[in-house]
């Protein structure tokens, strides 16, 4: 975005993720979807486009790509019994084996969604409990923070509970022994998600080649692959779900229970007060 936004050229296509999206629609970085050029738009799922209702919810400026869920993984060779909750994580039994994203919006995100909140409150109140969790009941369980490794230490066996994106873990662990480790899953409350859509930058010199790639990426037994490739379920292109032959991370309605991180404009500012205070209380 950044990049872009200084007035880098050359680019036709991106595939941001939603927060950017609604930024760059905004600032009007990019162009119109010609429907007439996307004749599988037919099989983009109803309900992501509702996701999507804040900021595109008619596939206007946008065609969404991926939709990725941050969750739980529980180590099953390590951990027997516990709750799908958010609560694993004041379980001081399991203290020095749990870490949680080293990202603003995801943890704290976690904290609201446990707490019957939206994950883009604007709230003072609703913030400051949310701070408060974290750091009085979760923290003190917690290895660290973690926004990179903690695949590679849930694979070794030195993480057993990790917050975070399904596919940081299941791309460490060897995939012959996916079901036998790993459990990820999405509480009840629902979890933050990210929304990657792609949109034609505004000064595009290859406007119709780039619907072309839109169109066909969404082909069902491309996206197929994509879904296959990654292992995500086939949410966005439901009609793909025929042509999958590798069992997903974790079943399409999952996606179901998750919230958009979105853009919280001047709010951001009561977001990086409240993670400054998280992070110091972990020194």
């Amino acid at each position: 975005y950044a990049k872009l936004r200084a007035g880098a050229k050359g680019y036709d296509l991106t595939i941001p993720s939603q927060d950017y999206t609604s930024i760059m629609i905004k600032q009007g970085m990019v162009q119109k979807i010609d429907h007439s050029q996307f004749p599988n738009s037919k099989y983009i799922n109803p309900e992501a486009l509702e996701k999507a209702k804040g900021y595109d919810p008619d596939m206007t400026w946008s065609v969404p790509y991926c939709l990725a869920a941050s969750g739980i993984s529980v180590n099953k060779t390590k951990v027997k019994d516990y709750e799908k909750s958010f609560d694993i994580f004041s379980r001081t039994d399991l203290a020095g084996h749990m870490t949680m994203m080293d990202d603003m919006r995801v943890t704290m995100g976690s904290a609201l969604k446990h707490l019957g909140y939206s994950l883009n409150t604007t709230d003072d109140k609703e913030l400051r409990e949310a701070a408060d969790l974290i750091i009085n009941k979760w923290r003190p369980n917690l290895i660290k923070f973690d926004a990179e490794g903690y695949g590679k230490s849930f694979a070794s066996g030195d993480f057993w509970v990790c917050d975070g994106y399904a596919e940081i873990v299941f791309a460490e662990v060897p995939e012959d022994k996916h079901d036998e480790v790993i459990d990820f899953f999405v509480p009840e409350c629902g979890s933050a998600a990210y929304l990657d859509s792609m949109v034609n930058l505004k000064d595009a010199k290859h406007y119709d080649l780039a619907m072309k790639f839109i169109d066909f990426s969404h082909r069902p037994e491309i996206y197929a692959e994509f879904c296959d490739a990654l292992k995500f379920p086939a949410y966005i292109n439901k009609e793909a779900a025929k042509y999958t032959k590798k069992k997903p991370m974790y079943p399409v309605e999952t996606l179901e229970k998750v919230e958009l991180k979105m853009d919280v404009g001047e709010a951001l500012s009561k977001y990086d007060a409240l993670w400054q205070e998280i992070r110091f209380s972990a020194e």
